[in-house]
């Protein structure tokens, strides 16, 4: 009980998150299989729970983006290089939420696995283009990222700007492959899309204490609920502090989001959507209109095709999960969806949405069968930096 652990990891960002990535080997022995073990490990290394919320003996900065783990191993399926858990470690509980994944985090994959020896050299260019196929073992589904080479090294600096990200770096394609849930995925309640659990593109929402809301749910990248932004009073070009000031605006959208989960059936009980924070999300939209990014940029009418704010562990991110970009893209290209809508209707494959800190373009391609929507896949561009490798001690 005096000595501390001393364990190699790897302190990274991606997109607009920041977390610390584990290969599985180098776990002790007893956080190397799923349990109490290895959350408790991930807990201490983190800094959670922390009750004043700070994280300040530990590796987290006291925000739902920055309370964050990676553990990646080699591929455990065919055709694939890596696979990619993901932890989402809660700040002010002994928890964490291995429910989803984090598409920000997912632009780091590729270059970590690369850089910590678990991809196969043969298939890593001296200079070009490595394509890392990831297993990402949370949602069970595929991500291809491209990562930009150079020397034989990763690329990492460059000349893209991914707004919520201050300086430049090198650009990270990523190819989420076949986003939306499975049918075994889609919720016990559900009986139809496993895409849209409920089965209907806009579903009417009794939330009590707020109303009916028209609402979006759709299962792509991540659970989503999206709703539409003056049904709660709100314009869709709010800042973090306009929603996370409001006490009374946090626990209008937690009530919304557990609501929302259990009529998506990915839960039964609202106690358990409580318990759940990491998934669903909620979202809200709305029309295109100018306003004022975090960074001081204006942002015109013209630059986008609709506003997106979303919620991510009880707070309103500073920019866009990357999951839920996904599913924005993916609810885009559908005709029907409120985020659609918003957009102006019709068909689209590709949407920039505006988000706090600025803008982001996601791409989708959407295809109907047999009278079900499937998005064949969602494309994003972010990028990822190593901050600090060598060891951690929890």
């Amino acid at each position: 009980m005096n000595q501390q652990t001393r364990i190699p990891a790897t302190y990274m960002r991606g997109g607009t998150s920041k977390g610390v990535f584990f290969r599985l080997q180098d776990l002790p022995p007893a956080a190397q299989v799923p349990g109490a073990a290895r959350d408790a490990l991930l807990l201490r290394v983190i800094g959670s729970p922390d009750p004043y919320g700070k994280q300040i003996d530990g590796m987290g900065n006291g925000t739902s983006s920055t309370s964050k783990a990676v553990i990646v191993a080699p591929a455990t399926k065919a055709d694939h290089d890596v696979d990619y858990l993901f932890g989402q470690v809660a700040i002010d509980r002994p928890f964490v939420d291995w429910s989803g994944n984090c598409g920000n985090l997912s632009a780091a994959v590729g270059a970590f696995a690369i850089q910590a020896g678990l991809v196969d050299a043969a298939r890593v260019p001296h200079v070009g283009v490595a394509v890392v196929r990831i297993w990402q073992a949370n949602i069970g589904k595929t991500i291809i990222a491209h990562i930009p080479m150079t020397g034989g090294q990763v690329q990492e600096l460059g000349d893209f700007e991914l707004d919520g990200v201050t300086f430049p770096a090198a650009e990270v394609v990523l190819e989420f492959m076949d986003p939306a849930a499975d049918e075994e995925g889609a919720g016990a309640n559900s009986t139809s899309s496993a895409m849209f659990p409920t089965g209907q593109l806009i579903d009417d929402l009794e939330v009590p204490g707020i109303g009916t809301l028209r609402a979006t749910m759709i299962n792509a990248g991540i659970p989503t609920i999206f709703i539409e932004a003056q049904a709660v009073g709100c314009t869709g070009a709010e800042l973090q502090d306009a929603i996370n000031g409001d006490a009374r605006a946090l626990a209008m959208f937690e009530t919304i989001r557990v609501h929302g989960a259990v009529r998506m059936g990915l839960v039964a009980t609202l106690e358990q959507a409580a318990q759940r924070q990491h998934t669903p999300k909620v979202a809200f939209v709305a029309p295109p209109a100018p306003y004022v990014a975090s960074s001081g940029r204006q942002v015109s009418a013209g630059d986008i095709d609709l506003l997106v704010r979303a919620l991510s562990m009880g707070k309103l991110h500073h920019a866009m999960m990357g999951t839920a970009a996904v599913a924005i893209g993916a609810a885009a290209a559908i005709p029907g969806t409120l985020v659609n809508l918003a957009a102006g209707g019709g068909e689209r494959h590709v949407v920039r949405f505006g988000h706090p800190s600025g803008t982001l373009r996601v791409g989708a391609e959407a295809v109907q069968q047999d009278g079900q929507w499937r998005v064949v896949k969602a494309v994003m561009s972010r990028s990822a930096r190593i901050l600090m490798e060598g060891w951690v001690r929890a």
